[in-house]
């Protein structure tokens, strides 16, 4: 003590040291403590993401009026009647990608607004659909399943087809029967179309890595890489139809007639 304190030098190189280990223990904790919040950080930043996809203009839906001819004097001060599509976060307890029959397991169930037969959706692209609901939880058909069916059409507005998975590589889906006279490139996006029941239009299923001509049906095969990364997902978006009982009831009358 009295070495480090009656000698400048002494007490110079000293103060520098300890200034140092104390930077480095400090840093440490810091990063252990940032470690530690990390699950508070990513749960706030999915509400956030959930806020923000509700805010989107291609939830909403409005009636088509452009041949009404009487004039509604009614004011409308919420576009909320209008909304089609919810956004539910959701946490991912348990999924699998080496099956041909592989499901995923959220922790959001019917107490929580999930139903079956809705669409799940995660931060980079199409996920699944949900088929089987508990209280707080609910298992989701991946869109890796042999069974799973989407609805698609390309980012640029054309090469209407159907989305399926042929059991293999976990990283590609396949688009089937795109018509030939639809451009199409390596590279092109691909995405859920309008025409679906349960996804709205526009989420990211993949993207173009080849195509192939199907002499079957005289018409192209698409291979899609997946935008969702099956093998790490963590979060997830349970997209609920507003107006999809509306729908079915229509469709109900048709059948009837």
């Amino acid at each position: 003590m009295m070495l480090f304190r009656y000698n400048k030098f002494h007490e110079s190189v000293f103060s520098s040291f300890s200034n140092e280990f104390s930077g480095r223990v400090n840093s440490r904790y810091n990063n252990v403590e940032t470690y530690f919040t990390l699950k508070k950080e990513n749960e706030r930043l999915q509400m956030q993401n959930a806020e923000l996809l509700n805010k989107l203009k291609a939830d909403f839906a409005w009636p088509d009026s452009a041949y009404t001819l009487i004039t509604d004097t009614v004011k409308i001060d919420s576009l909320e009647q209008y909304r089609k599509f919810l956004y539910l976060p959701a946490k991912v307890i348990s999924n699998s990608v080496n099956s041909q029959q592989n499901y995923l397991m959220l922790h959001r169930g019917s107490a929580q607004g999930v139903t079956p037969n809705m669409a799940v959706v995660g931060p980079d692209g199409v996920v699944g659909t949900t088929v089987n609901v508990s209280r707080n939880m609910s298992v989701v058909m991946s869109m890796l399943h042999r069974q799973s069916k989407i609805v698609a059409v390309l980012k640029k507005g054309s090469g209407f087809g159907e989305v399926t998975w042929d059991g293999k590589d976990p990283r590609f889906v396949t688009l089937a029967k795109v018509a030939k006279t639809v451009p199409v490139n390596k590279g092109d996006t691909v995405v859920t179309s309008q025409y679906s029941d349960k996804y709205p239009p526009g989420h990211v299923i993949g993207v173009v890595e080849s195509v192939a001509d199907d002499q079957v049906t005289s018409t192209y095969v698409l291979k899609v890489r997946t935008a969702t990364n099956f093998y790490s997902i963590q979060y997830a978006f349970v997209v609920k139809n507003l107006q999809k009982a509306e729908m079915e009831e229509l469709e109900k009358a048709i059948k009837k007639d």
